[in-house]
């Protein structure tokens, strides 16, 4: 079997950048917690916390320490807390995400109604919201968008992981509910190439894995948009998880991952398929 894999496959700069961060607090000789996981990725969290950087999901009982905010970004009454407690705050907040949540605030201030693509319990679109007023609206599609009220002013931003035709769809659905629209394309450039190359891949092999994490929003919409082209898709979080049956009579294998996903995640998946590329 031929196996390919997409070349963008694995960290994005967002992830990577926080993993850094959080990897190099644990060489410090202090108290250091993550508010929330600080990627979704279930074996990087429990690297962590072999070094001592425990995930908590809130401050209630933190009176000292320091604090490092996950790459996805928190509530910003979580971040008024931690300063309140004059804790010591290590900001892994992702750039795209710091940027939407500064676009929804001034949208805010400056009048709008904000509607947000994505996915309301998602803990990156939660605090993003958070950034809003009153008038805040998150909608998964466009037919959340029928259910809108009409609005005067309405800006429109995207979790950073959506994809760019939802995004395009909803703004066509605003159209219909608002007098005028501002929209800021807050997508991250790494998800839109990624899932690009995914297509462009499913389309290629017989088979497809999805490695990442099971809570990872961006591995998911990858598993979509392949399930979409090659229904032999599947998703898997480490290489423990591949069934030999999923290759009987496959050819070529086409392999990407999440952003959330180490390499060291990917590398053991592509251990094993050698392995029974070996054993056949």
């Amino acid at each position: 079997m031929k196996v390919i894999l997409a070349k963008q496959a694995g960290f994005c700069f967002g992830v990577k950048r926080a993993t850094q961060i959080a990897f190099e607090a644990a060489g410090k000789n202090q108290k250091t917690y993550t508010l929330g996981p600080i990627i979704h990725s279930p074996q990087v969290v429990g690297k962590l916390e072999e070094l001592g950087i425990h995930a908590i999901e809130t401050l209630d009982s933190l009176e000292q320490g320091r604090i490092i905010i996950r790459s996805h970004g928190v509530e910003q009454n979580q971040i008024n807390e931690a300063q309140q407690k004059k804790l010591d705050i290590i900001d892994a907040t992702c750039p795209f995400v710091k940027k939407t949540q500064e676009h929804v605030k001034n949208l805010s201030d400056s009048g709008y109604s904000v509607v947000v693509v994505g996915d309301a319990d998602h803990p990156e679109v939660q605090g993003i919201v958070s950034y809003g007023g009153e008038n805040v609206y998150v909608v998964a599609s466009s037919d959340d968008v029928n259910k809108l009220p009409k609005m005067k002013k309405i800006g429109v931003v995207a979790q950073t992981t959506q994809s760019f035709e939802n995004l395009n769809n909803v703004v066509s659905g605003c159209l219909l509910r608002g007098v005028e629209i501002r929209v800021y394309n807050t997508i991250c450039d790494a998800t839109a190439v990624r899932q690009e190359e995914a297509k462009e891949l499913a389309a290629m092999v017989g088979c497809m894995l999805v490695v990442g994490g099971y809570n990872s929003a961006n591995t998911r919409r990858l598993l979509e948009v392949c399930d979409e082209i090659q229904p032999h898709t599947y998703h898997i979080e480490t290489a423990s998880e591949i069934n030999p049956v999923w290759f009987t009579g496959i050819d070529q294998i086409g392999i990407t991952a999440g952003a959330s996903t180490p390499k060291w995640i990917i590398d053991e998946v592509l251990n094993k398929i050698e392995q029974l590329n070996k054993s056949d």
